[in-house]
């Protein structure tokens, strides 16, 4: 993809009727006038209302749109001066003029007479926009900014992350793919060579977490919570648990999920016939085999993927067809990238974009199917007309994406042969326990830094190694314990998107529920699925659930019976 053609595909504008045609939402002296003429409307009766709120929706579209394509642009090209112009401009200019804005608008919504005699439908969004007015400080718009800076330099700092391997110069993405090969002294030079490039912006990472922290302490007390963790709470609008659910998910990890993973690590160890397993004995196929290689171009992994949503549903093949068309996946790894993967909704085209670092790997098909899954979430959402249902709650956004990988698993064929495709649902299915206790790690490390906001940095490393005990494999990490003190640096979601790790867990129980039903009934499981994605965020979250025919629980009663479920399926 060319930078500069970057969404030059998508014609329009799409027809407005408040906000001009000709407009520039990066500029604030046009955005301005349009917050003036909301602040000033005389809504004298239900009807002038609701079409004050709708004006709201489409100058909301417009301005997150820009913001999204800001934030887009960026991390496609960390090198790109104008793109990182562009997107500080908007959390340094832009956000931070706007956020007090919406919230004016918010407590003129809520204290209009005519608000009670809206439709019922409007009832959570009601909710959540007094959320939002109840958290709202001033004083934290430019902590929210300094917030987002921090995170761009860390996208930076590891967009920037090469080192020299097999000859090379090679992004560390790149470099693990040496991790599924079957030469154990060059798997070991890689980790080594990863790790080691990691640990030279060590210190920086620490300190940018560091003044995060504090940012994000400071924005709680002022808010009049006595730490982050339960300010955070309310922000993500978590209505439905609380932290002693997360507390369950933790334990049902350690007592149900731990003992399945170390039998795991156990037949791994007998198969390699290795005295113990090292962190780079962990990718690669036990029995011998060389790594899958699903596709070789990202061509191939996008036309594959076609194939593979034609055929669960036509419905879902015709969507990816429409991104393929219009361009909207960047999917190869490069330098100067930023790591990971995401799916963004442009929000006034209603279109998604998604984002990925493909080297090739089986990891990366998963990674598609993951992000695809989102991208059918928000074209299910097409029609809804309440801007704020169009997205649902991250801990369902993620059922909808786990889900499409376990759905498209009996159609691997596409990519591979029938040995290779039985190889690949098993890493997916071995994967898939062996990710829920690094959840509980990510998310217990969380609770205890931002109730213990006066940490020292030694007293982080601690904590985050005897969590690492409590949650371990038991592979072998001698030679690498500053790596492995280290290793939570590796989790993005730490520096950008705080609390945001416990939906994967919830999610993942959750998309488990769905496969199995499927097992019973795949078309009546399908349909389900694709009825809870239409519902967005317009019913509460355990309803949503429901909708999918799954229970909304994570506690050890929920997780022992998958964890056993997922043990058959791998025995069988």
């Amino acid at each position: 993809m060319e930078n500069a053609d970057l969404f030059s595909q998508l014609t329009g504008p799409v027809l407005r009727r408040f906000v001009p045609e000709q407009f520039d939402s990066s500029d604030w002296d046009q955005m301005e006038p349009l917050f003036k003429d909301l602040e000033s409307r005389n809504l004298e009766d239900l009807k002038s209302l609701q079409r004050w709120i709708e004006d709201q929706f489409e100058l909301q579209k417009v301005i997150e749109q820009e913001g999204g394509m800001a934030f887009i642009r960026m991390t496609v090209d960390t090198t790109n001066e104008e793109f990182e112009n562009a997107y500080l401009h908007f959390v340094e200019e832009i956000r931070p003029r706007i956020t007090p804005r919406w919230n004016k608008l918010n407590q003129m919504l809520l204290e209009n007479e005519h608000t009670a005699h809206l439709p019922d439908r409007y009832g959570l969004m009601l909710k959540c926009r007094r959320n939002a007015v109840a958290l709202f400080r001033q004083e934290n718009v430019e902590l929210e900014a300094e917030e987002a800076k921090l995170d761009q330099q860390h996208d930076k700092i590891k967009g920037s992350q090469t080192a020299l391997f097999d000859g090379k110069e090679q992004t560390l993405i790149q470099i693990g793919t040496y991790l599924e090969g079957t030469d154990r002294a060059l798997r070991k030079e890689a980790f080594a060579t990863i790790n080691g490039r990691r640990l030279e912006d060590k210190d920086d990472l620490g300190n940018i977490f560091e003044q995060l922290v504090s940012l994000r302490h400071r924005r709680a007390k002022n808010a009049g919570y006595s730490n982050f963790r339960d300010f955070q709470f309310q922000r993500l609008e978590r209505f439905d648990y609380s932290p002693d659910h997360c507390f369950d998910f933790h334990m049902a990890c350690e007592q149900r999920v731990m003992p399945a993973v170390r039998e795991l690590a156990r037949r791994r160890r007998e198969l390699l016939q290795v005295e113990s397993l090292r962190p780079w004995d962990l990718a690669v196929d036990p029995t011998g085999k060389e790594p899958l290689q699903p596709f070789e171009t990202v061509g191939d992994l996008t036309q594959g993927c076609f194939e593979i949503f034609q055929k669960v549903d036509a419905r879902l093949g015709h969507q990816f067809e429409q991104l393929m068309d219009l361009e909207l996946l960047d999917l190869d790894n490069r330098k100067g990238k930023a790591p990971g993967g995401y799916q963004a909704t442009l929000d006034e085209y209603h279109l998604p974009f998604i984002f990925m670092n493909a080297v090739g790997r089986d990891g990366d098909l998963r990674t598609m199917l993951h992000e695809a899954g989102h991208a059918f979430h928000t074209f299910a959402t097409t029609d809804e007309p309440i801007l704020d249902y169009q997205h649902a709650p991250m801990e369902f956004c993620e059922v909808a994406s786990m889900t499409m990988e376990l759905i498209a698993n009996q159609h691997l064929e596409v990519f591979y042969t029938q040995e290779e495709a039985t190889r690949s649902r098993r890493q997916h299915l071995e994967g898939i326990l062996e990710l829920l206790p690094w959840i509980a790690t990510i998310d217990a490390f969380q609770h205890w830094i931002y109730t213990h906001p006066g940490h020292s940095s030694e007293e982080r490393q601690t904590h985050w190694m005897e969590l690492r005990d409590r949650f371990s494999d038991q592979s072998d990490w001698s030679g690498f314990e500053e790596a492995q003190k280290n290793l939570w640096q590796r989790q993005g979601h730490l520096f950008g998107v705080p609390f945001y790790y416990i939906e994967y867990g919830i999610a993942q129980l959750g998309a488990l529920g769905i496969w199995i039903n499927a097992k019973s009934d795949s078309s009546g499981a399908l349909e389900a699925y694709l009825k809870s994605l239409s519902k967005g965020g317009s019913i509460p979250l355990p309803d949503l659930f429901q909708t999918a025919g799954i229970k909304f629980d994570f506690g050890p009663e929920t997780v022992a019976p998958l964890v056993d479920a997922v043990m058959n399926e791998l025995d069988a």
